[in-house]
């Protein structure tokens, strides 16, 4: 961390009503914005968001007490409308940068010849899947692909499949999962808040906290708690469809290791006739570093894997890939079409992407870069008793906060003071977690060696000043 800081060091913003902190890292004033509390900023800034009101949902948050006005991205950064810069260490949507060249190249090449669904014969589609397939190394990679345009109707429509395929309707997710916001996997997405209801047969188990379990008891421990929701809902009338994970259990802390923890769970769930469904929005396309594919550093074999964000680097694109025995039902009693999903721009995105992921040794940099900020992280660890735990792999890091490190207690109301203090220093990041007290850093995966020490410097001067 030598790089020495451009902003000078600033009093950190009161931005938390302290009775109620948890309401700023959730959905109700996410990472500490609060529409009704803005006299702290400009005159333009108020006038953006009287507007906004009027015109968009309530149900649209914008991010930080300060809210930023992006006009440009451009690999790691984002611009504001005064030429600001802000080093982007959340965004994973954009895996290879925002803006890459190729892929604008590929896009804008595509739109203008033809943009046109799946019902007719294109050769692109066909030599993406195959593509794709061979990034696998378990035997999903002979799966039949399944094209949607989020991540949301890629898990909406895994476990409809999954529904089919076993005639129930059970799920068990972790107790902060997030899958999406459809209608179907909103109801298996209690991240969404108590307000969200789940079915009637989701049932959900503790995350693989092994900050708070012994690393050698998580996996056991997680598979005899799956065991025990699967009766439930036996007992209860119904019978397990699918559980579904993401295996950094992004939305319940980021829980990177240990990596035996979902196999002894996959067992569980087959033996009571259920499918293992790999969530791959988050963790797929060389998050970790070491695997393309989340579930493979778990050594797991699912049925179905669902594919999101980072597919298209932006272009809304999502997918599946699905055992052939498991899809063929479904495939000959339901029709599925998408108009959008796997068109011709689609799949020139999604082609792109993966051919710099795989050209540019992208996972190379991952998991280089990635050992320099975990080394960071940790020595600031060292360094502030507020850091409980650091954990993570490749460029995908969660940092708890706590009031008292013997207790492990969480502390929401300094790490929301975190969020924003790097908010003022022009470095983005966000908090995850059942109480939203870990800081979670997920930048895009070009990010580069002193793209980290510049985090790891400003993240050094916001904790230095608490």
């Amino acid at each position: 961390m030598n790089v020495t800081s451009t902003l000078q060091p600033a009093a950190l913003p009161e931005i938390v009503d302290t009775n109620r902190p948890e309401d700023a890292l959730r959905g109700d004033m996410p990472n500490g914005f609060n529409p009704s509390a803005i006299s702290h900023l400009d005159a333009t800034a108020q006038r953006h968001i009287a507007r906004r009101l009027q015109l968009i949902s309530p149900s649209y948050r914008l991010f930080y007490a300060e809210p930023v006005k992006i006009v440009r991205g451009e690999k790691v950064y984002l611009y504001d409308d005064q030429g600001n810069d802000y080093l982007d260490a959340y965004n994973n949507v954009v895996c290879v940068g925002h803006a890459n060249p190729r892929i604008v190249d590929a896009i804008t090449r595509q739109f203008s010849t033809l943009c046109t669904h799946t019902r007719y014969m294109q050769e692109p589609i066909l030599d993406y899947a195959e593509a794709l397939r061979t990034t696998f190394h378990t035997s999903i990679r002979e799966g039949q692909m399944m094209f949607t345009c989020t991540g949301s109707e890629a898990n909406d429509l895994a476990m409809r499949i999954a529904m089919h395929y076993t005639g129930k309707t059970g799920v068990i997710v972790t107790s902060e999962a997030y899958h999406g916001n459809s209608h179907l996997t909103s109801s298996f997405s209690p991240s969404l808040g108590s307000k969200a209801l789940l079915g009637p047969y989701v049932r959900t188990v503790p995350a693989p906290d092994a900050y708070r379990i012994p690393p050698s008891e998580v996996g056991r421990r997680m598979a005899d708690q799956v065991a025990l929701q699967i009766e439930d809902i036996r007992r209860h009338g119904g019978g397990l469809a699918a559980f579904i994970a993401d295996s950094f259990f992004s939305s319940d802390g980021v829980f990177a290791h240990p990596t035996d923890v979902l196999a002894p769970v996959a067992e569980v769930v087959r033996r009571a006739g259920g499918l293992f469904i790999a969530d791959e929005v988050q963790s797929g396309f060389g998050r970790s570093g070491t695997h393309m594919w989340g579930h493979e550093r778990h050594g797991v074999v699912p049925d179905i894997v669902t594919l999101g964000k980072p597919m298209g680097n932006g272009y809304p694109v999502a997918g599946l890939v699905v055992r052939p025995e498991v899809v063929a039902g479904f495939g000959e009693d339901m029709r599925y079409f998408n108009t959008f999903g796997g068109n011709s721009v689609a799949i020139a995105a999604t082609q792109a992407t993966l051919d710099v992921l795989r050209d540019e040794n992208v996972l190379d940099n991952a998991q280089r870069v990635g050992a320099i900020m975990l080394e960071g992280l940790n020595a600031l660890a060292r360094k502030y008793e507020c850091i409980g735990d650091v954990r993570g792999a490749g460029l995908y890091f969660g940092v708890e906060i706590v009031r008292d490190r013997a207790k492990k207690n969480t502390d929401i109301a300094t790490a929301l003071k975190i969020v924003n203090g790097l908010r003022q220093r022009r470095v983005l990041i966000s908090a995850t977690g059942p109480d939203a007290s870990v800081l979670k850093v997920r930048p895009p995966l070009v990010f580069g060696a002193n793209d980290a020490d510049r985090l790891l410097t400003e993240l050094d001067t916001v904790l230095a000043a608490l």
